[in-house]
């Protein structure tokens, strides 16, 4: 519950994905090569049944992985 005289600490979800991939990358010394989708960046790609951007955040938990990408390859799909 939140405190009326407390402010609101809670990140964002765009804060919380860069939480968990740019910033991990750079506290590994590894921005120039993981962190983001882009060419020739290391990357493990999960695909979701729906837009995490577009669904209300009561409904999060709803989404399933349909498709999961590690190292280059196909690891699960649906």
């Amino acid at each position: 519950m939140l405190k009326p005289d407390l402010p609101d600490q809670r990140l964002s979800l765009l804060e919380t994905l860069a939480a968990y991939t740019r910033s991990s990358a750079w506290v590994e010394f590894m921005e120039d090569r993981k962190g983001m989708l882009k060419p020739g960046y290391l990357a493990d790609v999960v695909v979701l049944s729906g837009d995490i951007e577009a669904v209300p955040f009561i409904q999060l938990a709803t989404l399933r992985p349909m498709m999961t990408v590690c190292d280059g390859r196909s690891t699960y799909e649906t």
